[in-house]
């Protein structure tokens, strides 16, 4: 069997999808190829931002209650004190004021969905193994399948997550200077499920906070709306924990010293713990050559500051999608086609680079204890720095005519040389 497109996108995860969408909705023939069929699991927090908010929103994805989505308004905070601070999201014109939580396993499902009702062909138990080349340029042309299926187009975008074995298959190797973390998650019943604000623990704790050992990591509690809360923690290969912990372990022992009221217990948990990489800070480049263009996690786009990776899956999606689309219609392979396309990472550098350069100092500062304990005892208590921060971390300010803290976090992007 072979199957020609105008574009093909292996992987339909958010980025995958969204840039399937994008494309659809332009008048492009495009394939979305998925390796395995929907509903699957993705390993994940189940909690998206006012940013990944907004870019759901310019998907046309109806994000009301009635739509199935729990709404977060701000973020609640434990580090430094045995009191959570709360810090609601801010009011911005550039994104809308709450965020979202759903499970991977239906918002997957809802985005390529969304594909194909925007005139996608979606490809399920479609297993990539390796790309065709075009024997004279090099170029990418196709890929092939497990199954022997063959499937062409003069584009191809990766979006095959963290391990994007396409991108491997093209000789893009992950860089080793950029931060990288792991993330572990599972769920519990819990009459926290309800709660509308996303959880973040600064400090881990073995047993009473302040008179026991501090673990590595962060830990987060999102809860799910339908019973249950999903509750995990991340590592940085800044930490000197990195790939040397038993990260279940660790999970568990964060948790038996919650309240026992909150259910974060054995008898409670309805999955296993499971575990993924989160790639940062652009860790993977370039994110267009030779016909190939990456999205979200096989570009490594998890922001370094707070590990969120589906905001800017969705974005680069975007952005892609217009770079393929301009290159489309001025006819692929031809010099002015290729300036189109070489237009995508420029973009990503513009909006994102410096930003990621800060995200990445930032890794290596928190990496050290003393300095992560100096933030949490000193920092959180003042509101108006953790408003600051909070803008900073999530990424959430206006870009144009904003508050003095927006104009701050725009100039220090601005003069960061980017990523």
């Amino acid at each position: 069997m072979s199957v020609e497109a105008d574009v093909l996108v292996v992987g339909a995860g958010p980025a995958g999808s969204a840039t399937a969408t994008y494309l659809a909705r332009r008048g492009l023939d495009v394939a979305l190829l998925e390796k395995s069929q929907f509903p699957r699991e993705k390993v994940c927090g189940d909690g998206l931002t006012p940013r990944a908010t907004r870019q759901l929103i310019r998907l046309g994805i109806d994000t009301s209650p009635g739509a199935g989505w729990l709404r977060n308004f701000g973020l609640r905070i434990y580090g430094g004190s045995t009191t959570p601070f709360e810090l609601p999201w801010p009011e911005l014109a550039d994104f809308p004021s709450y965020g979202l939580v759903r499970p991977r396993a239906d918002f997957d499902d809802l985005l390529a969905r969304n594909a194909t009702a925007s005139g996608a062909k979606l490809y399920e138990m479609t297993n990539i193994t390796a790309p065709i080349l075009d024997q004279r340029s090099g170029r990418i042309v196709g890929v092939r399948s497990r199954d022997g299926r063959t499937f062409t187009a003069p584009l191809v975008v990766a979006a095959d997550g963290n391990s994007t074995r396409l991108s491997l298959a093209m000789g893009l190797n992950r860089r080793d200077d950029r931060p990288m973390g792991v993330a572990v998650r599972t769920y519990y019943r819990s009459p926290r499920h309800l709660d509308d604000h996303l959880e973040s623990w600064l400090e881990l704790w073995a047993g009473k906070p302040g008179q026991s050992d501090l673990l590595p990591g962060y830990g987060w509690i999102f809860g799910m709306g339908d019973g249950t809360c999903n509750v995990g923690l991340g590592v940085l290969n800044t930490s000197s924990a990195f790939g040397r912990t038993d990260y279940k372990d660790l999970l568990k022992r964060w948790l038996d010293n919650t309240p026992p009221e909150w259910g974060f217990r054995d008898e409670n948990m309805t999955t296993d713990i499971r575990g993924a990489a989160l790639p940062m800070g652009f860790n993977r480049t370039p994110h267009y050559t030779n016909g190939l263009l990456l999205v979200g996690d096989a570009g490594g786009m998890v922001n370094p500051f707070n590990g969120e990776g589906i905001a800017y899956g969705l974005e680069s999606a975007e952005l892609a999608a217009e770079a393929i689309a301009e290159a489309h219609y001025r006819g692929v392979g031809t010099a002015s086609a290729e300036r189109a396309l070489l237009r995508y990472p420029t973009q990503l550098k513009a909006e994102l680079g410096g930003y990621y350069t800060l995200g990445n100092v930032f890794v290596k500062l928190i990496g050290n204890p003393k300095v992560m304990s100096i933030c949490t005892k000193y920092g959180l208590p003042r509101k108006t720095l953790m408003r600051f921060t909070l803008k900073l971390l999530a990424n959430l300010h206006d870009s144009r005519d904003g508050d003095a803290m927006d104009k701050i976090i725009n100039a220090l992007c601005r003069i960061a040389p980017a990523a």
